[in-house]
């Protein structure tokens, strides 16, 4: 697949990620980062302190994909408190193919840069809440 276009990160945005990484405040917080078509590189578009999964959400463009990194306020069943970053690729159906190609080719370079286990996909920006993202945390336990 010659025509697959893997952007490069941005070096700003690598060096945010790693800061965002090492965080020591316990809110939630979101960066959320777009692919700039012209540089084919992906970059910051915004960050976010303290936001539920449900103020992300109104945040992710309907119609185009977005990288979420996402600092989440776990708390297990147990009553143990975690604070795991998820990456979130939001792809919603009825992207253009050739958009949904550069973010799908650029996906797993971004999650290898910011050191990522915790990797998510969502086809519609209403599957991302509270419950969609605690359960799929409960299988990292």
């Amino acid at each position: 697949s010659d025509s697959l276009v893997v952007c490069e990160v941005d070096p700003e945005l690598k060096e945010k990620l790693r800061k965002f990484r090492f965080r020591k405040e316990t809110d939630n917080a979101a960066i959320i980062m777009k692919v700039d078509k012209e540089r084919q590189m992906v970059v910051l578009e915004e960050e976010y302190q303290n936001i539920s999964p449900e103020e992300l959400k109104l945040e992710l463009p309907e119609r185009q994909p977005r990288f979420v990194v996402y600092s989440y306020k776990y708390v297990h069943a147990d009553g143990r408190v975690s604070y795991p970053l998820c990456f979130i690729f939001s792809s919603p159906v009825g992207c253009k193919p050739e958009q949904q190609m550069m973010y799908a080719g650029s996906k797993n370079r971004l999650v290898q840069t910011a050191e990522l286990t915790k990797v998510f996909e969502i086809r519609t920006t209403d599957d991302l809440t509270e419950a969609w993202l605690q359960d799929k945390l409960s299988f990292f336990r």
